[in-house]
């Protein structure tokens, strides 16, 4: 677990994330990060877990339905 500080960045308020923590997350300067408010507090993720959820059902129906997907694009 990292302390972090709550820091002023202009006219917002901000934290700095250490690099090590930055590289486990795999991102770097201009990505985004997807903050959740979860029971325990918030969680901090590289990427949007309701996004990846659809991406993910997608992928399941492309496959199930390729050959109807391939009809309809004819």
């Amino acid at each position: 677990m990292s302390e972090l500080k709550i820091r002023k960045i202009g006219n917002s308020y901000g934290v700095i994330l250490p690099r090590e923590e930055l590289e486990h997350l795999k991102v770097r300067e201009g990505d985004s990060v997807y903050l959740t408010r979860t029971p325990h507090g918030v969680q901090l993720n590289a990427e949007d877990a309701t996004f990846a959820a659809g991406m993910r059902a997608y992928a399941h129906t492309r496959r199930k339905f390729r050959n109807a997907f391939r009809e309809l694009a004819k």
